[in-house]
């Protein structure tokens, strides 16, 4: 790709010169080169000459500019690759091709250190990237993105440890027509309880073989919670991601939910497209249990008990599947009929009939409703088809208590155990080490679980304290 720019600028945050004529750090005469570097196609080739290159000039397949950086913050460029030169001082824009698949690098090409790199795009979201122990070379580790523009802020030191600095701006070419990889994200906006699953479906497959490219679009998707919390990413199939915390989500939690694919080259699938992130809120900590043995329902809220209600569940050859399922929806009458999960019209079991404050907790239809017609069992036996049933005031208090991603958990049903994806959100049943096999990113050290919020680091330069957000990952 072509058309990129480095834009050469004053660097924010410097102070005044002693003649009043621009912003410094000291010394007019200190100073460093950089040699700023991109590579003109992608491919190791490229990214190996690119990374032998930043102290030698360019080679084959490599581009790069030459930047001074002052004590002013003012970088000139002193050469470009055609040969050209420009005055001291003099901030000019010139041609640097850009391929968002490949390297970016920034290196000395004489004596002195570089301190700090940050690179920022268009929308502030920072460009992860490492220097070398020498402090020579700075290079990215996380892809740009195609058709974005970045600004670039460099700290170094010259040979006598002078703090000297230039900011640049550049911008990758826009990607190559065709439908995009976007991912809806979900749930809608609004208010869910504390077991709710955060969802991304994207709009065209990625293998699981692709390894690179699912680590690519799982590192784009970003969660984000107020409080922060530990969770992860895992992949249900080849177009779905499920995200969850390691527990629950707190009581009156805020999560944010983010797609970076835009832009992003996500393999032999093609470049990311936009999608519409999402935010929601969590409510009080709503947790029913059933007892399916001791025909008890316990529901507490955030820890303490609001209710117990006799109930009955599934009977022999209806088991009611056990473990943890979560609120999918209420609907306050629905039709029920036996032959919509398997029984036969003419046949003793088979039913058809209203049912009120309903509670659906599966897609196949396992619901917590008001089950007028069995109240002398309620407490005593198990006779349903596979729902959870209790007295109608009983129902309807429930309906109106819990709230879409509430937490409704069986014990000692016997039954098949919640099915993790196929049937609702029965994410929770995987154990937490297993659910983090399923991120791409367990194959990265240190990555496949994520905290919800970015980590805070500082770190020293020139005397004086910086603080920066780390990318997510």
């Amino acid at each position: 790709m072509t058309g990129g720019a480095v834009l050469v600028a004053m660097v924010p945050g410097s102070v005044p010169r002693a003649d009043g004529k621009g912003q410094g750090f000291g010394s007019a005469d200190a100073s460093v080169t950089l040699l700023v570097g991109r590579a003109l196609q992608e491919g190791g080739g490229a990214a190996r000459c690119g990374a032998g290159a930043a102290g030698d000039g360019p080679c084959t397949g490599w581009r790069e500019e030459r930047v001074r950086a002052t004590a002013y913050g003012a970088g000139a460029v002193l050469r470009d690759t055609a040969g050209r030169d420009g005055a001291e001082g003099a901030a000019r824009t010139v041609a640097l091709p850009t391929d968002a698949h490949g390297p970016l690098q920034i290196g000395l090409a004489g004596p002195g250190r570089l301190i700090d790199v940050t690179v920022r795009d268009g929308h502030g979201r920072h460009v992860g990237g490492a220097l070398d122990p020498r402090g020579r070379q700075w290079a990215n580790t996380e892809s740009l993105r195609a058709g974005e523009r970045y600004t670039v802020h460099v700290g170094a030191q010259d040979a006598a440890g002078t703090p000297v600095g230039v900011t640049m701006a550049f911008g990758t070419a826009p990607p190559a027509d065709g439908e995009r990889i976007t991912a809806e994200l979900g749930p809608v906006p609004g208010t869910y309880g504390a077991g709710q699953i955060v969802t991304a479906a994207l709009s065209h497959p990625v293998p699981a073989a692709d390894r690179e490219s699912r680590i690519r679009v799982e590192r784009a998707l970003e969660v984000t919670s107020e409080p922060a919390v530990e969770g992860s990413w895992h992949w249900v199939d080849a177009s779905t991601l499920h995200y969850r915390p390691r527990t629950y989500w707190p009581a009156h939690a805020v999560v944010r939910v983010h797609s970076g694919l835009d832009g992003v080259k996500v393999g032999g699938h093609g470049y990311g497209g936009p999608s519409e992130p999402v935010e929601f809120t969590v409510g009080d900590r709503i947790e029913a249990v059933t007892d399916s043995a001791a025909h008890r329902m316990t529901v507490r809220r955030n820890g303490r008990v609001l209710r117990t209600i006799p109930v009955t569940t599934g009977k022999a050859g209806f088991l009611t599947r056990s473990g943890i399922k979560v609120v999918l929806g209420k609907e306050e009458r629905v039709r029920m009929r036996g032959d919509t999960v398997g029984i036969q019209r003419g046949t003793k079991e088979f039913y058809d009939l209203p049912v009120f404050w309903a509670t659906r907790v599966t897609w196949s239809g396992e619901y917590v409703h008001a089950a007028p017609w069995s109240v002398d069992a309620h407490g005593e036996e198990n006779v349903s088809h596979g729902c959870t049933g209790m007295s109608t005031a009983n129902a309807a208090w429930f309906f109106k208590t819990v709230r879409v991603g509430d937490i409704v958990e069986v014990v000692n049903s016997g039954g098949e155990p919640m099915a993790p994806f196929a049937n609702g959100f029965g994410d929770w049943n995987v154990d937490w080490s297993a659910w983090l096999k399923g991120s791409a990113l367990a194959s990265v050290p240190g990555q496949a679980a994520t905290a919800a919020v970015p980590a805070m680091s500082s770190f020293p330069v020139s005397g004086r304290t910086v603080s920066r957000l780390h990318p997510m990952t």
